[in-house]
């Protein structure tokens, strides 16, 4: 059995996060799938998704990060072709991923009780983002 919805964010900024467990969770009990996995996928070049134990700390320390390792404002080659200002947002969203990959049992999706799954938002400029959920198994 294969289940999909897609759910909308409207993002305001670079570094954004938001935790969308409860609508990943609402979609596999919608699929009716009891054993099987959920894949979670954003749909642009400068968003990602992952699992993290959302909490405010974290919230602020993963994007954080992500600047120092991949700082913007930095002569990338994507600067040098575009000229927009975001290329450290692409390799961003390119070092995070575009998708997770959650385990489903018993109609759940499997995520430890700390472990919630995110969308963090890479680009410079506020955004609407799909995110495709689909759910496979029995």
């Amino acid at each position: 059995m294969t289940h999909q919805e897609a759910i909308t964010l409207r993002t305001a900024s670079h570094g954004e996060m938001h935790d969308i467990t409860a609508e990943v969770r609402a979609i596999v009990a919608a699929s009716g799938v009891q054993t099987g996995v959920a894949h979670v996928f954003n749909v642009g070049s400068t968003g990602a998704i992952g699992a993290i134990e959302f909490e405010p700390g974290l919230a602020h320390d993963l994007p954080a990060t992500l600047d120092r390792l991949i700082p913007p404002g930095r002569d990338y080659g994507h600067e040098q072709a575009w000229h927009d200002g975001n290329g450290h947002s692409h390799l961003q969203a390119t070092l995070m991923g575009p998708s997770l990959a959650v385990p489903v049992s018993e109609g759940e999706p499997v995520l430890g009780t700390w472990q919630q799954i995110f969308h963090i938002e890479c680009d410079i400029k506020p955004r609407t983002r799909s995110i495709i959920i689909t759910v496979t198994g029995d």
